[in-house]
Order: C-alpha cells, then sequence, then structure tokens
C-alpha cells in the first residue's frame, strides 16, 4: 500500500522505487492502487478545491479530478512527480468548474442541516457561540480570498493554506519559478490590504 506513513520509514530509492509501481498499478486499473490514492490525495485535493472554489461542498470535484486520473494515466510519463501532475489536473477541474459556474456564491450554496436526531451529549452555549465565531471567521476569509483574481486565488491556496513548495507551484502553474514567488509575494499584498479593509487579521 501506498501511504505517507511508510514512506516515512523508507529510504528515498525505496519511496522512488515504491511509487513506481504504484503508478503501474494505476495504469493496470488496480481497485487497491485507486483506493490509496484516495486515501492519500482526497483531503489534499480537496483543500485546493475548498478554498479555490470558496466552497465547503467539494466531493464532486474530488470525484472528477480522479476520473480524470483514471482516464488519463496512462498518458503519465513521470516527467513530473505524480503529486504535481495531479494537482495540476486538481487546478483545471477548478477551473473547468468556475466557467461553468460564473456565479459560485448563487450556485455552491451549502444548505445541510443537522439532522443527526441529537446523538451524543448536546453543546453547551458556550461551545456553540465559539464555534459560530469560529465558522464565521472562515467565511469571512474566504469572502475575502474570494475577491483576488482566480490566479492569486489559487497562488495563496497552494503556497500558504495547502503549503505547497515554489518549485512544485512552478510545475503546476506552468510558470517560471520567479514569476510564481513575484506572484505570490504581490497576492500576499493585496490579500493583507483586503483583510485590513474588512477588519480580519491583526
Amino acid at each position: 500500500m501506498f501511504s505517507n506513513e511508510s514512506n516515512q520509514e523508507k529510504s528515498p530509492q525505496e519511496i522512488r522505487e515504491g511509487e513506481k509501481e504504484f503508478i503501474k498499478a494505476l495504469k493496470k486499473k488496480k481497485i487497491w492502487a485507486y483506493e490509496a490514492l484516495y486515501d492519500r490525495y482526497a483531503s489534499l485535493v480537496g483543500g485546493i478545491a475548498r478554498s479555490y472554489l470558496n466552497v465547503d461542498d467539494v466531493e464532486d470535484v474530488i470525484q472528477e479530478v480522479f476520473f480524470r486520473v483514471y482516464k488519463s494515466i496512462k498518458r503519465f510519463k513521470g516527467d513530473s512527480a505524480f503529486s504535481t501532475w495531479l494537482y495540476r489536473i486538481t487546478v483545471n477541474v477548478c477551473k473547468d468548474t468556475l466557467k461553468k459556474y460564473s456565479k459560485r456564491s448563487e450556485t455552491f450554496t451549502d444548505f445541510e442541516d443537522d439532522e443527526s436526531g441529537g446523538i451524543g451529549e448536546p453543546a453547551s452555549e458556550v461551545d456553540i457561540e465559539e464555534d459560530i465565531r469560529q465558522q464565521l471567521r472562515i467565511e469571512d476569509f474566504r469572502n475575502v480570498l474570494s475577491q483576488l483574481s482566480e490566479e492569486d486565488n489559487l497562488f495563496i491556496t497552494l503556497r500558504d493554506i495547502e503549503g505547497l513548495d515554489y518549485e512544485e507551484i512552478s510545475k503546476i502553474m506552468d510558470k517560471p519559478l520567479g514569476t510564481v514567488k513575484s506572484r505570490i509575494y504581490y497576492a500576499r499584498k493585496r490579500l493583507k490590504k483586503l483583510l485590513e479593509q474588512h477588519g480580519i487579521g491583526d
């Protein structure tokens, strides 16, 4: 199985060989390989989509990303890291999604109610109030982030939210490393100004 935990115990050579075997299994449409793919990358793909699209429910996006991997994995030549290739697919799916739904705030609204039936102990009023404040802070940040250009939004998401390094972002965005660093620098400045205007942050 292809996992982060096992990778921590292996040498770089063993990790590379393990990834080669994993990719071979994906190309052969092995069920275990796609289960491992989902386990390892679903949360990362979802994080990028969630921030870029400014929505909570991104399961359809995740499924579309993995469907495209399934369709195109045989064309993966290993010129870049598998994760870079996967994130590039994620970016493309997000861009396609925005093209279909230009009015994100109207299209991607989560009206899901809690219908758990009261299982477990009820939360205290203090807990509920803190949860509401936290959700409002997250929502405020997302609203501000959405005011950036789509590309600036994506640069911030990849670097500051998902924690990818500049080199990987350069490959994902297909832009020179210097351009990536410059764009992220100025995107951060624009984001900071917007946050200050909305009274968010220090």
